[in-house]
């Protein structure tokens, strides 16, 4: 996905950076496909905001992706690629034999007309999805599910990829892009190769505008609140928090602090990212 650079006619357009989009093929989403997509702007079935700073934007609908990718043995030929403002990855539209329309993530040489399958008999060749079990050690593969049926829940952000490291036993060594090395079930399926668009993180959006249509509102650094809106408020100037650390607005320690949660499944990390 090659990078556009605009010409500094202006404040916004200094630095501004965008897609080409000359992967895209297919401008109007499969209309089959599309559910509306409700915003809370970062409220709860309460109402209360749980996640700050969210509200506004664009509305778009959301496309169905195929993660569990269950149609074993039913080959498929990839009818276009196409954008979705839901994520950074790209996605492609697979028409199967018997009719049926599935979008699925686009990885890394993935063009129109590409045949694409899964199950245990797949070639190894990207988009094809496979049990753990059938893959090579060695492989790059995103799209990963945790939970045998489930669909993939690890790997999908755009340019991401895990390595298959070694399998012992039901149990499959894997190397996730954090550097975190954990254990996953041989039976999981997994998608071969990296997802697309590995570029992503290199656009610079140029103007708060921008991030406004994505639904994200301005954040204030809590060093200019008062001292009831955040710990870090209050003194005359610039300066320092007076605290040991950071704090967030609740009072809670900021940096340091482990918030991992399901620590039943810590049996099945090996190489923690720190």
């Amino acid at each position: 996905m090659p990078i556009k650079i605009y010409k500094p006619t202006s404040a916004g357009r200094r630095g501004m950076t965008t897609p080409t989009f000359e992967e895209i093929t297919k401008k109007t989403p499969e209309k089959s496909l599309l559910v509306s997509k409700k915003r809370g702007s970062g409220r709860n079935n309460q109402g209360s905001i749980t996640v700050r700073h969210r509200g506004g934007g664009n509305r778009p609908k959301y496309r169905v992706i195929d993660y569990r990718r269950e149609k074993i043995g039913v080959p498929a030929r990839v009818a276009a690629i196409e954008y979705d403002p839901n994520r950074t990855a790209r996605i492609a539209l697979l028409n199967y034999v018997d009719g049926e329309k599935r979008y699925i993530l686009a990885p890394v040489g993935m063009i129109v007309g590409d045949k694409v399958t899964s199950g245990v008999n797949a070639e190894i060749r990207p988009g094809n999805s496979l049990p753990i079990s059938a893959i090579p050690v060695g492989t790059l593969i995103h799209n990963i599910e945790l939970y045998k049926g489930k669909g993939g829940q690890m790997v999908r952000s755009a340019g991401t990829a895990a390595q298959l490291m070694a399998k012992e036993g039901r149990l499959a060594n894997i190397r996730m892009p954090s550097g975190e090395t954990r254990y996953v079930s041989i039976e999981c399926m997994a998608t071969i190769g990296q997802v697309g668009n590995p570029e992503w993180n290199t656009i610079k959006l140029g103007k708060a505008g921008r991030k406004r249509h994505m639904g994200w509102r301005p954040t204030v650094r809590g060093s200019v609140m008062t001292p009831r809106d955040h710990p870090h408020g209050g003194g005359e100037g610039k300066t320092g928090i007076g605290l040991s650390g950071p704090k967030t607005p609740w009072g809670k320690p900021a940096l340091g602090k482990k918030t991992r949660r399901r620590k039943y499944t810590n049996k099945f990390i090996v190489k923690r990212i720190n």
